[in-house]
């Protein structure tokens, strides 16, 4: 747990967290297009805070595997949605070139988060797929060429239940903002409000890990699409490579000539006219016996 020098740093802990809240809040509702240069100033104001707040809880041991939840101080229990209020901001970045990195970035805060939720029985979920069980289950899903109609209409289920939770949270969480904010709640009422704001934040997370999933898997499918295409271009601009001629020893390789300069360029019937017109054929010259003897034709 934190010691007393490290008290000393909590003044500034409330701080970054409703700052970095309040920008958060700002980005969700504001109108300018999310790569606007005032929306983007505020998502990196927002991941700056965010990154000092968490490591300030780092130092400041503020949740340990060692108690459980009703341990926590109700006013601490806001900053356990640091990390999902991280993935939120990641979303929002807009950088074409970094956007898989984004994704994966995200999705690790919100995996990060959820996990606490589960440790701490915030609300009781399914984590999603990591790499290392989704690759576990690769076999069972690879034998299964779609979805069975049991998976999902489960999987449907689980949504309208998330969004009815998320609308229950939210009309809840709108009649104890004003006393919270005021500092009118007592201790089990802010508490409630706390809770209610983590358990809204899981369903959030959830859907949010489900859209990065389909667009990473999206992204991956462009890459590997563009590099065979890029693969299957870069054959076609090659040169067409020479004819050549696969010779068995060294004389025939001599006939044939290094660079095979000496590849036949005209029919058999040509190569004949062309040496009968000159004499040339190896049977010219060369007397033939005819039935009568003593009598030779030349030819």
């Amino acid at each position: 747990m934190a010691t007393a020098e490290d008290e000393l740093l909590l003044p500034r802990l409330p701080e970054l967290f409703e700052t970095s809240k309040q920008l958060l809040d700002e980005v969700e509702v504001a109108t300018e297009p999310t790569g606007s240069r005032i929306i983007q100033d505020k998502v990196f104001k927002g991941l700056d805070l965010l990154k000092k707040a968490a490591e300030m809880l780092l130092e400041l041991d503020l949740f340990s595997r060692n108690e459980d939840l009703e341990e926590i101080a109700s006013t601490d229990l806001k900053y356990l949605m640091v990390p999902a209020f991280q993935g939120a901001f990641a979303m929002k970045q807009v950088n074409p070139s970094k956007r898989l990195d984004h994704l994966q970035w995200a999705r690790e805060h919100f995996l990060n988060y959820l996990t606490q939720c589960q440790y701490y029985h915030v609300a009781e979920f399914e984590l999603p797929k990591t790499k290392t069980n989704s690759a576990e289950n690769n076999t069972a899903d690879s034998s299964m060429a779609y979805p069975s109609l049991v998976a999902m209409a489960s999987q449907r289920q689980a949504k309208i239940e998330r969004y009815k939770q998320k609308k229950e949270a939210e009309h809840r969480l709108s009649a104890l903002k004003s006393a919270v904010e005021s500092g009118q709640a007592d201790d089990e009422r802010i508490r409630e409000y706390y809770l209610l704001h983590l358990r809204r934040w899981i369903g959030i997370s959830l859907e949010e890990i489900e859209s990065i999933d389909q667009e990473i898997k999206i992204l991956r499918g462009k890459d590997s699409s563009k590099e065979a295409s890029t693969s299957h271009s870069s054959r076609q601009d090659r040169p067409p490579m020479k004819p050549f001629v696969l010779t068995r020893n060294m004389a025939q390789a001599k006939v044939f000539g290094a660079g095979y300069p000496s590849l036949a360029s005209m029919t058999v019937n040509d190569w004949y006219e062309q040496h009968q017109k000159f004499g040339a054929l190896p049977d010219q010259g060369i007397a033939k016996k005819t039935s009568a003897p003593g009598v030779q034709l030349w030819i």
